[in-house]
């Protein structure tokens, strides 16, 4: 057993080094396209060509890279874990959009500029609550949306795309009624601060490293290998396979959830339409970091790699300077080699 699992961590590793290869042959495409490209006037796309000395790489790029993945790179933190029982949540956008909503009408401030908030969505005691209140019914939130998702795939057998995307379809008609469609905006100066600056990047590191640790030194990350790779075989060995699941779903949703108050504090409003096609991001991140959609297989590591990469590309082609459409255009692609190199990786692990 020992062995074997030696083994897994040294294929583990293996892989990773392989998406951290992909990652800097990417970087490094977009360096050549910076200098070849007639229009781009020899720019550089991760490094600092000014004359200074304190750094050689463009911290501005690498800040919002790793901005613009941190919100989405939390959920794809539960998705992984999620996709490695062999499992799928197609729930989490819409959770995060629900979840902005609920938090953002609790975090409200009485006082906007000298006048009464005009975005108020309840009453005088609904405004000005210690932080812990929005984030309280926040998490909340995220949690009853990932409990629901779990007990309907662990207790009754449905399959978790059709329980998730009845969550998905369910979770933003929710979030369109609990304001009537309108934003909720305006929160108090310490509900702002937890999304502020660069906060979502702390959050996401330490979030990483908390999993990262679970899935890999914890029963509770073996329970879901070992579910994710033989659920019959997880059960004779004295599983209990539904409630992990439903464990498992549950720490997705809360996940979602707190990727919501983040993205809602550090835009300072609340919308319903907010996380439209987050899950599909985040499942795209967790495959693309080794996460096997047949379950069983996939890291933390590699999922934050996986978000780096996609991260990359997208800010690629915003320093192209190529429309917001292409982008889009892209990412399908992506989710769609995500797919394709899985359904390879698991042919080669076959034929071995």
């Amino acid at each position: 057993m020992k062995k074997l699992t030696k083994i897994n961590s040294l294929r583990s590793f293996s892989n990773e080094i392989n998406i951290l290869i992909a990652l800097i042959i990417i970087i490094l495409i977009f360096e050549l396209l910076g200098q070849i490209l007639p229009y781009m006037n020899n720019q550089s796309f991760l490094f600092d060509t000014a004359e200074r000395f304190d750094s050689i790489f463009n911290e501005l790029r690498l800040k919002i890279i790793i901005l613009q993945v941190s919100v989405i790179g939390i959920i794809a933190l539960g998705v992984m874990q999620v996709i490695a029982t062999g499992g799928i949540d197609l729930s989490s956008g819409s959770v995060v959009g629900l979840t902005a909503m609920i938090s953002m009408s609790f975090a409200q401030t009485e006082i906007v500029n000298g006048s009464l908030n005009p975005r108020a969505l309840f009453g005088l005691w609904a405004m000005d609550l210690p932080v812990i209140v929005p984030v309280f019914f926040g998490l909340i939130c995220g949690l009853i949306a990932g409990v629901i998702n779990g007990l309907l795939v662990a207790y009754t057998k449905i399959p978790p795309f059709i329980a998730t995307l009845g969550m998905m379809v369910s979770a933003r008609g929710a979030a369109q009624w609990w304001s009537r469609g309108n934003p909720v905006s305006f929160p108090t100066d310490d509900f702002a601060w937890i999304g502020s600056g660069l906060m979502p990047i702390y959050w996401f590191v330490i979030l990483a490293f908390l999993f990262h640790f679970l899935m890999k030194y914890t029963i509770y990350g073996k329970h879901i290998y070992a579910i994710g790779s033989n659920e019959e075989a997880a059960r004779m060995s004295g599983i209990n396979v539904s409630r992990h699941k439903a464990l498992v779903y549950a720490i997705a949703g809360l996940l979602a959830g707190f990727s919501a108050i983040i993205l809602c504090s550090k835009n300072l409003s609340a919308q319903s339409g907010m996380g439209v096609m987050y899950e599909l991001d985040a499942i795209a991140m967790a495959v693309i970091g080794g996460v096997s959609l047949s379950g069983g297989r996939g890291t933390i590591i590699g999922t934050v790699l996986g978000a780096l990469i996609f991260g990359v590309i997208i800010s690629g082609f915003t320093f192209l300077r190529l429309d917001a459409f292409y982008q889009e255009m892209v990412k399908g692609v992506i989710i769609v080699a995500a797919v394709i190199l899985d359904q390879w990786r698991q042919m080669k692990a076959r034929a071995k």
